[in-house]
Order: structure tokens, then C-alpha cells, then sequence
């Protein structure tokens, strides 16, 4: 059995799930962030698999055409892993911000409860 894009989309659609359900039913900050970190990997499983599966079509097309075997990582295209460059430097600077401001609060309350963030209301 071959691995395929149906199998890359469904692992994504798990983790993406369990990126949800971390963010609605945890109460700690930390835990909030990990869920945010679930959610961009999926995209990230998503960019790449639909990138590989596209290049590889469009290779296994143009050998088909022109007869000659065409390897796939010369079949060009940089879209998918640019944008996970992307997200991944999005994450990076989305954690470190974060995580100042757990720091913050934890200065404040000696506790990075997401509940107790209420009383930061003016």
C-alpha cells in the first residue's frame, strides 16, 4: 500500500483536532499555545503534501509527454515549503511573545491561569 495525499490530509485533520480541543478545554496558558502550535503543523503537513503531490503529477506528465524521465526534484515550484518558511517564522515569533507574556502575568498572579486573566479588565 501506498502512502497518498489522503493520508497526509487525514493525519493533518487529527492534529488539527487535537489543536482545537487543547485550545477550548485547557485552562492553562501553556497548554493554549501548544494547541496554537498543533493547528499551524497541520498546515504546515497540509503545504507540503499538496506541494510533493502537485510536482510529482506534474512531472510524471511532462515524462509521459516527452519520454524522458524527468527526476521530481527538478520539477521546480518553491510555493509550499516558502509558505512553511513562513509560518514557521510566524510560530517562532508568536511563542516568544507568548511566552513574555505568561512571564508577565506570572510576575502579576504567580499563576498562568487563562480564568484568572479577568481581572486584567480596566
Amino acid at each position: 500500500m501506498e502512502i497518498g495525499l489522503v493520508h497526509f490530509v487525514v493525519l493533518s485533520a487529527i492534529l488539527f483536532g487535537c489543536g482545537v480541543a487543547c485550545i477550548l478545554t485547557k485552562k492553562h496558558a501553556v497548554a493554549v499555545l501548544i494547541g496554537v502550535e498543533f493547528i499551524l503543523n497541520a498546515a504546515n503537513i497540509n503545504l507540503i503534501a499538496f506541494h510533493h503531490f502537485r510536482w510529482s503529477e506534474q512531472a510524471l506528465m511532462k515524462a509521459s509527454i516527452a519520454d524522458s524521465a524527468i527526476p521530481l526534484s527538478v520539477t521546480g515550484g518553491l510555493d509550499g515549503p516558502m509558505f512553511i518558511v513562513f509560518v514557521i517564522v510566524i510560530a517562532a515569533a508568536e511563542a516568544a511573545v507568548a511566552l513574555s507574556i505568561f512571564l508577565c502575568f506570572y510576575n502579576n498572579f504567580a499563576s498562568v491561569d487563562i480564568e484568572q486573566a479577568r481581572d486584567l479588565r480596566g
